[in-house]
């Protein structure tokens, strides 16, 4: 009988886990996708942040701007823009309170509102000082409008006024008693009384000074007080006295007089011839003499005379 031995069962590769490969593709493809969106969010959100950034800056922008027109506009306006003080107090808090915001958080959202708002109270903040220039300028106007009536009709009163200064001067001039032919000259005394003209300084013991007074309907007739100045060289006037009792009273000034005469005129040419004595003390210069004569308040006759 033979041996038989049994058939050894053949060993044969194990199979692969199908089930856990396809786990791994889906984890690796979810991992894939994950790392994907990763970058999308993360890109995504650099966009956002760049984007949030650049409203930040432009709404700062804008508020600046804004600052700067109202701050333009005040100092246009000058003094007027004081009495809507209130109001720019509120829209520079507003201003300060959004750049705040923009400094420490972004709620563009909410900004955004409180800069509108901003905007509203600034236009009207225009709205009303452009009123107050309209009412303040029809103010100027008319109050421009009554200086110059006021200015005109001054002015007709000055004119007037004038008019009669003039009128009032012609008629005072008028009456002003004409002086002609004045001559004045030393004169010696001779012992037996008789005048003689000299020019020789020591032998002077009087000036004489002759004139005509012409005629005159205007003037008022009657005594008339006719003061003569004489004159030196160096302008010092010959007088009778330094008291007040030889003086009389010229536009406002008191002035000492040589000689005085008064004169009965009737408006008809009158011949005049008045002294000056010279006092022992009395000295006298050579070189040129002026005289002036005086009626009232007016000069109204002038010569000269030489001593030597």
């Amino acid at each position: 009988m033979e041996n038989q031995t049994e058939p050894k069962e053949s060993i044969s590769p194990k199979k692969p886990n199908n089930g856990l490969i396809a786990a791994l593709i889906v984890l690796i493809v979810v991992a894939i996708g994950l790392a994907v969106w990763m970058f999308i969010v993360q890109g995504n959100v650099k966009t956002l942040k760049a984007e949030k950034q650049q409203q930040k800056v432009e709404l700062m922008a804008q508020v600046n701007s804004l600052m700067q027109e109202h701050d333009a506009l005040k100092a246009q306006y000058g003094q007027l823009s004081d009495s809507l003080s209130k109001k720019d107090q509120i829209i520079q808090t507003n201003a300060k309170e959004i750049k705040q915001l923009l400094r420490t958080k972004w709620e563009y959202i909410e900004i955004r509102k409180k800069f509108h708002s901003l905007q509203q109270i600034e236009q009207g903040f225009v709205r009303q000082l452009d009123s107050l220039y309209k009412a303040n300028h029809a103010l100027t106007l008319e109050n421009n409008q009554i200086k110059e009536e006021v200015k005109s009709e001054k002015q007709k009163n000055q004119n007037l006024i004038q008019e009669k200064t003039a009128l009032s001067n012609k008629v005072t001039l008028a009456g002003v008693i004409p002086t002609y032919n004045l001559e004045a000259e030393g004169v010696h005394i001779t012992g037996s009384g008789r005048e003689r003209t000299t020019d020789k300084i020591k032998r002077v013991n009087k000036i004489k000074v002759c004139f005509t007074l012409g005629s005159n309907n205007i003037t008022a007739p009657g005594s008339k007080n006719i003061y003569v100045r004489i004159a030196r060289p160096d302008k010092k006037i010959l007088t009778i006295s330094e008291s007040d009792e030889y003086s009389f009273t010229y536009n406002g000034n008191k002035l000492q007089y040589s000689a005085m005469k008064v004169v009965d005129y009737h408006n008809k040419s009158i011949s005049v011839c008045v002294y000056w004595s010279r006092r022992m003390t009395q000295q006298l210069t050579p070189g040129v003499y002026h005289v002036d004569v005086f009626e009232g308040n007016f000069n109204i006759g002038q010569g000269s005379f030489r001593l030597r």
